[in-house]
């Protein structure tokens, strides 16, 4: 007799995957882990398993799509690049009264005390960034320092690479991506005779203030005004960093 088809268990997959494990499939198939794709999506591991085995993750999926977009095409290749993608096209469960629900994820890294660090990608730039202003007003308050790293188009950017006239002391190997991107860094570093590392936090402040507290039009704007960047170029990444100096 016709032997009974037995059901997908173990190490077998679900009879047909959710839209949000056939895209996590495909980051996995590139080379990340289950654990790169939950530090992704700002969940934990266990939640991206059961994406396979319960059939969840519907609210990850836009976040995860944009995400497998940019990797396909190289904007976005590392982790926390791909996070900053897909972080604002996830959407938050709701309460049974309505209310967003809390989870467990970080808009930064900080270790408490000492640095803050937050990263935005273009769709969070368009939007204003706002991750981004805790570490400029954080930092100010405890009188610090912050640096950040911008990344654009290359042609965009009026000064050679490495040229101490756009970025005095920072590590000399800009990073170029396969999409005609540039990183370039700055402050995070100062070198032997070149000063303090980093810029002045308050100053920073400052400047985020009067652009509406958006970190992003404040950068840029400081970058057209030096001659580093040409006027109306855009950032399509943008990391800022800041600590208290010891």
């Amino acid at each position: 007799m016709t032997p009974r088809r037995r059901r997908g268990t173990g190490g077998g997959q679900p009879r047909q995957l959710n839209e949000a494990a056939r895209l996590t499939q495909q980051l996995l198939d590139a080379g990340y882990t289950k654990r790169d794709v939950a530090e992704v999506i700002g969940r934990d591991p266990s939640l991206v398993s059961q994406f396979f085995t319960k059939g969840k993750g519907a609210a990850f999926v836009e976040g995860l799509r944009y995400a497998v977009q940019e990797m396909q095409v190289g904007a976005a290749m590392n982790v926390q690049e791909l996070k900053a993608v897909a972080e604002p096209h996830i959407q938050r469960r709701r309460t049974k009264a309505g209310r967003t629900a809390r989870v467990r994820a970080k808009d930064v890294i900080a270790t408490p005390g000492r640095s803050t660090m937050a990263r935005a990608a273009k769709q969070h730039i368009a939007s204003g960034a706002s991750r981004l202003r805790p570490v400029v007003e954080n930092t100010a308050a405890v009188d610090g320092r912050i640096a950040f790293t911008v990344r654009a188009k290359k042609r965009d950017f009026l000064i050679d690479s490495g040229r101490r006239t756009d970025s005095p002391g920072v590590r000399r190997n800009v990073v170029q991506r396969r999409d005609s991107t540039e990183e370039r860094a700055y402050g995070n570093s100062a070198g032997p005779g070149l000063g303090e590392a980093g810029f002045a936090a308050s100053e920073w402040k400052e400047k985020v203030d009067a652009h509406g507290g958006d970190v992003a039009a404040a950068v840029r704007d400081w970058m057209v005004e030096t001659g580093r960047l040409a006027p109306g170029a855009q950032i399509t990444h943008l990391e800022v960093r800041g600590w208290t100096p010891t």
